[in-house]
């Protein structure tokens, strides 16, 4: 097999997103996706969710299913924007949807808009984790929450690879691995309390057959999901 490109995000996701569900598509992204939905409230009935790094719209549709009523997604990619203005358009009937593009480090957004501030997958598409947590917590109102996850950097060492092909070329998001040192540092400068912190690893149900896959991801993280509380 040939080696992928690796691409900056911006460049990867306009190839990429024409094809990218707004739904868990893979082992990796369900295994994340249900610790991040173990940590997000049951009831955000009336509340203003920021996703930063929106993608195709993922979580903004389930913070829709759990009661929000107003979605703000944020993400450098106008194509990923546009999948998730046509996946958000029936919402757009129950809850006030805005949608803008900007970068993790700059969010586009007022001070304080959020109750709740989520972003998944995404913060490994930055160098430095500080500015864009930083970016998050100003985001959220005081006593707000944050719900982040990220590829594990054991993943990272391991050398996996967030990849797709785009007319038939295998192509790799360029990725920076935060270790949990990072987020520790960073929480403590920001004045940001880690209320949990999950390690999921794959479900071996959610493996297709004879699917290209490496093993030890059975028996290693794959994610890291964390939930922080800006304080009152």
């Amino acid at each position: 097999m040939s080696a992928a490109q690796i691409l900056p995000a911006a460049a990867a996701y306009a190839l990429w997103a024409a094809s990218y569900p707004a739904h868990a598509h893979n082992p990796l992204m369900r295994a994340e996706e249900r610790a991040m939905l173990a940590s997000m409230p049951q009831d955000l009935d009336g509340a203003c969710v920021l996703d930063a790094g929106c993608g195709s719209g993922r979580y903004l549709l389930h913070a829709l299913r759990r009661g929000a009523q107003r979605l703000i997604g944020v993400d450098l990619s106008a194509p990923m924007l546009a999948r998730a203005d046509a996946e958000l358009a029936a919402a757009r009937a129950q809850a006030r949807v805005a949608l803008a593009q900007g970068d993790l480090a700059a969010l586009p957004v007022a001070d304080g808009v959020a109750d709740l501030a989520v972003s998944a997958l995404a913060l490994g598409h930055v160098e430095r984790l500080l500015p864009a947590l930083a970016e998050l917590r100003r985001a959220v109102r005081p006593g707000g929450a944050l719900l982040c996850s990220d590829f594990h950097p054991t993943g990272h060492a391991l050398g996996w690879l967030r990849d797709f092909k785009s007319d038939g070329v295998r192509y790799a998001v360029r990725h920076h691995a935060h270790l949990y040192s990072h987020w520790h540092a960073a929480c403590s400068q920001l004045g940001l309390v880690i209320e949990t912190v999950d390690e999921p690893t794959i479900d071996p149900a959610d493996v297709p057959a004879g699917a290209r896959f490496d093993p030890a991801a059975l028996r290693v993280p794959v994610a890291l999901v964390l939930r922080l509380r800006r304080p009152a």
